[in-house]
């Protein structure tokens, strides 16, 4: 087994397993059977959630959905949040075990915490490169905090 990649978040190490793709929106996608991907929160994702306690979908299972349309909410420690897809596709089915008890994103955010099986309409990101996606977005945001101390 291939050792997954690593990005530091401040003191907090991320790692992003090598058998999966990635997109932009921090999730990951693994193949789940043809042309049928299950989707999930990175561990960037869940780092800057925090504690995951509700999880809403406004869709239902079988919807085709568009790039950046809202298909549910979360809700954590740090914020309600809306949810969007990886990029436009369809939405197969939740996963169940989530629907009731939505902590297995906390627990198992690469395992059991998977949130739905997806049909992308468009190619993903290799582990590398969404790593590098996250290396040029980490100082975008780095600089927007520090921008924002200084304001205030």
């Amino acid at each position: 087994m291939t050792e997954p990649l690593s990005f530091m978040m401040g003191q907090y190490q991320a790692l992003f397993p090598v058998d999966r793709q990635y997109s932009r929106r921090h999730l990951w996608l693994q193949s789940a059977g043809a042309d049928r991907w299950r989707v999930g929160f990175t561990a960037y994702s869940v780092r800057l959630l925090q504690d995951v306690y509700f999880l809403e979908w406004s869709i239902d299972e079988g919807t085709r959905v568009r790039d950046r349309q809202e298909i549910g909410e979360i809700e954590s420690a740090k914020a309600v949040s809306s949810m969007f897809p990886p990029g436009a596709g369809t939405v197969i089915r939740f996963n169940p075990a989530l629907l009731n008890d939505p902590s297995g994103i906390n627990a198992d955010p690469y395992g059991t915490g998977w949130l739905y099986e997806f049909a992308p309409d468009e190619d993903l990101l290799s582990a590398a490169e969404y790593l590098e996606y996250l290396r040029s977005a980490w100082e975008d945001a780095q600089r927007t905090i520090k921008g924002q101390m200084n304001e205030g």
